[in-house]
C-alpha cells in the first residue's frame, strides 16, 4: 500500500470510530475476583465496562424485582445488576418454579405462595434500596448470560444479598461463587425458622372452584365492560376470560392466560404477606 492510501485509511479508521456509538460490552469472565467478603473501603471504580475495575459506588434508580436492579454509576451510566447467588421466587403464573424452592409443592397452593412472596421480594427490595447509595462488587464473572452485571451489593456495609436470604426472601441460587458457604448456612437457617417463603401452609390458600356457572357471574356492567372489580372471586373473571376469546375485557393483563392478577392470587390479596393474610 502506497504511503498516500495508507495515510487514507488511518484517516477514515479515526473518523468512523469516532462516530460509532460506544457499545456496552458483554464484558468476560478475565476480570479479576474481587474480595466480596467485605466492601472495599474506597471503591474507586467509575465505568462498570472497565475490565480493572470491580468494586463501584452507585445508586439504585429502579427496583426490577427482588433480585434485580437498575443502578447509575459515578459516569452517569445505568446498568442492569443481578444479585450474585440469590434467587426471588417469580411473580407471573407461567414462570413460577416450585421445584428450585426446597419443600414448596407443585401445586395450585405452592405456585400461588412463591408468586406472593415474589411480589413481597420486590415490595422488600424497593423500600430497602430505591434511591439509596451502594456498592456494587463483582466477582470472576463480570456479567451473565443477559449482560447483566453479577453482584454483591452493599447498603451501609451490609450484604443485601445475604439479607434476602436471612430474612426468607430468596433461596441460594445453584452456581459456585466466593460467598456460597456463607450464602449457603443463611438459607439454611432461614429454612429452618421457617423465615419468609418458607414458612409454608397450604391452608393460606384455599382453592376456588374450577367451574362458574353463567348464573353465577355478575351482571354485564352498563358500559359493557367489565373489570376486574365486578368479580368477588378470581374464579369468576377466569370464567369470563375463558368466554370471551381475544380478552375483549383486557382481564389478563400479562397475557398469561390467568385473570385479574392484580387484586387476588388464590384468596391472598397481591401485595400482603401470606402470614398475615
Amino acid at each position: 500500500m502506497s504511503l498516500r492510501w495508507r495515510s487514507i485509511a488511518v484517516v477514515l479508521l479515526v473518523v468512523f470510530t469516532g462516530c460509532a456509538g460506544a457499545p456496552v460490552p458483554d464484558v468476560g469472565t478475565d476480570s479479576p475476583p474481587a474480595d466480596l467478603d467485605s466492601p472495599p473501603d474506597n471503591p474507586n471504580g467509575v465505568d462498570p465496562n472497565d475490565p480493572d475495575d470491580t468494586a463501584w459506588t452507585g445508586a439504585v434508580v429502579r427496583v426490577v424485582d427482588g433480585d434485580t436492579m437498575e443502578v447509575e454509576f459515578p459516569n452517569g451510566e445505568v446498568d442492569t445488576v443481578r444479585l450474585l447467588g440469590v434467587d426471588t421466587p417469580e411473580t407471573s403464573a407461567g414462570s413460577t418454579a416450585p421445584g428450585e424452592f426446597e419443600g414448596i409443592p407443585d401445586t395450585d397452593a405452592g405456585r400461588a405462595h412463591l408468586r406472593a412472596w415474589g411480589d413481597e421480594a420486590s415490595a422488600f427490595a424497593a423500600s430497602e434500596l430505591a434511591g439509596e447509595a451502594v456498592t456494587v462488587v463483582t466477582g470472576g464473572d463480570r456479567r451473565g448470560s443477559y449482560g447483566r452485571l453479577l453482584a454483591v451489593l452493599y447498603v451501609d456495609g451490609e450484604d443485601f444479598n445475604e439479607r434476602l436470604l436471612t430474612e426468607g426472601y430468596a433461596r441460594l441460587y445453584d452456581t459456585e461463587f466466593a460467598l456460597r458457604d456463607a450464602y449457603a448456612a443463611a438459607e439454611a437457617d432461614a429454612m429452618e425458622r421457617g423465615a419468609g417463603l418458607w414458612a409454608f401452609d397450604e391452608s393460606d390458600y384455599p382453592t376456588e372452584p374450577s367451574e362458574v356457572d353463567d348464573a353465577d357471574l355478575p351482571p354485564l356492567p352498563p358500559d359493557g365492560d367489565y373489570d376486574c372489580g365486578d368479580f368477588d372471586t378470581r374464579a369468576e373473571a377466569n370464567a369470563v376470560l375463558d368466554r370471551s376469546p381475544g380478552d375483549p375485557h383486557a382481564l389478563d393483563a400479562d397475557g398469561d392466560g390467568d385473570a385479574c392478577e392484580s387484586f387476588r392470587r388464590f384468596g391472598v390479596e397481591t401485595g400482603a404477606s401470606p402470614a398475615s393474610a
